[in-house]
């Protein structure tokens, strides 16, 4: 088994799961260091631009660990969408016909 992962069903991706906490503690750590890295790099500090880079690539991986659970859930809720909308055109074109 992998440790993260890549390929979800709609049913699974909705559940809660590890890759959900590993985002959850990579948030708030990728958060800090991009502002603590901003900060700095505009003080001019080397520091600075190690700590935005650490930044940057912890927000990489938060991406990269959440987004295809996301692309799905995403997916399956625009399907609903546009099955509901499908419905309802059909509803109002049969009640358009009634009246005519």
């Amino acid at each position: 088994m992998a440790w993260i992962r890549r390929r979800w069903t709609p049913a699974a991706a909705d559940e809660w799961t590890k890759e959900d906490w590993y985002t959850i503690l990579i948030s708030p750590i990728a958060y800090i260091l991009l502002m603590v890295g901003v900060a700095l790099s505009l003080l001019l500090l080397p520091a600075g631009f190690l700590i935005l880079g650490l930044g940057v690539l912890a927000t990489l991986l938060m991406h990269w660990i959440i987004d295809p659970k996301l692309k799905v859930i995403s997916g399956e809720y625009e399907k609903k969408q546009r099955d509901y909308l499908e419905e309802l055109e059909r509803a109002a074109r049969w009640k358009e016909t009634d009246r005519g």
